[in-house]
């Protein structure tokens, strides 16, 4: 990659330590960037002819080239997938304005596609306990399965983080309600999981009661999965497969998979279902944005503003049941005579 100051491809570089270095992006967020806007660089130099030497300087992206790459992108994307390159080439114009390699950023004069997001999968509450009580309480191994789903459910966690969690990672209460000021929030909320979120920051989430029970359980009998592996090459996950390996996101899809049909019917659930069931189910239950943002780990509200949309839809549904004016008026039958 040209590391040449001003050009386009020098300037994506330093733009993609900064991400990775100071604003401690995740891996893949940090791979996203670097397709889409390298991606742009190469129809840069395209168009401008200099496809060998790569020298196109940032200060010529203006609106007119960028509208062309729009437009070639529109051949072959859907709407989504062209505002997400477009937030990228923003994001580089915001850091080059900062740094002083240019003096504005030509991607906010482009009006983008709108972008139609689908409301969350979630099921509903009766439907939720059905899929996460669904494992028998046997072996190791459905232990295992009952504390993911508990635990999937219960904090809003994401299936990475949930495959990154550490035994350590976990504080639980003692038996028999957990010691004074461990309470969270609402009182059907004990212990708490620390997990690292998107990039390397980390949060404490609460975890459900439920939870807590299912996952104390499973730890009584976690060292059945070891297999003579020894906890050294296990590093110390707290869900283990039943090789005695630290579990991964195929491994969980195929657990709420499996379970999502045997409690509800569902064959197509997965784990962010679970999250998002969390998310909606607090919602209703009165608990504010704010508070399920922090929860949730979202970097922005308008995130999190979609369970209103999931929560509305919902109301209205109920609103059309129970309302005597709901549906069409109906007329009086008229008196005989």
């Amino acid at each position: 990659m040209d590391e040449q100051p001003g050009t386009v491809r020098g300037t994506l570089a330093r733009y993609l330590v900064y991400l990775a270095a100071e604003r401690r992006a995740a891996d893949n967020t940090v791979l996203a960037y670097r397709r889409d806007l390298e991606q742009l660089a190469r129809f840069a130099e395209k168009e401008r002819g200099e496809e060998q030497d790569g020298a196109v300087m940032l200060a010529e992206l203006d609106v007119p080239l960028l509208r062309r790459w729009l437009g070639q992108l529109a051949r072959t994307l859907c709407a989504a997938s062209i505002a997400r390159k477009m937030a990228s080439v923003r994001a580089l114009f915001r850091y080059a304005e900062r740094q002083g390699m240019v003096r504005c950023n030509p991607a906010t004069h482009l009006v983008l596609p709108k972008v139609q997001r689908p409301l969350p999968t979630f099921l509903e509450p009766e439907a939720m306990a059905e899929v996460v009580e669904a494992p028998p309480i046997a072996a190791a191994i459905d232990l295992r399965d009952r504390a993911v789903l508990e635990t999937l459910y219960g904090s809003g966690l994401r299936v990475s983080e949930l495959c990154r969690l550490d035994v350590h990672s976990v504080e639980l209460p003692p038996p028999g309600g957990g010691e004074p000021g461990q309470v969270r929030e609402r009182e059907e909320l004990l212990g708490a999981a620390r997990t690292v979120g998107k990039g390397n920051k980390e949060r404490v989430v609460p975890l459900g009661q439920a939870a807590v029970h299912a996952l104390r359980e499973y730890l009584a009998r976690r060292a059945e999965l070891l297999h003579g592996s020894g906890a050294e090459r296990t590093g110390g996950a707290l869900f283990l497969s039943r090789r005695g390996r630290r579990m991964g996101v195929r491994q969980v899809q195929a657990i709420v998979r499996r379970y999502g049909m045997a409690g509800a019917g569902r064959a197509d659930l997965h784990p962010h279902a679970l999250r998002h069931s969390c998310a909606t189910h607090l919602l209703d239950g009165g608990a504010d944005l704010r508070s399920i943002q922090e929860l949730l780990g979202h970097t922005s509200l308008s995130i999190t503003q979609r369970y209103t949309h999931t929560s509305m839809q919902q109301l209205l549904r109920e609103y059309d049941k129970a309302h005597p004016l709901a549906g069409p008026r109906r007329r009086p039958p008229p008196e005989d005579g």
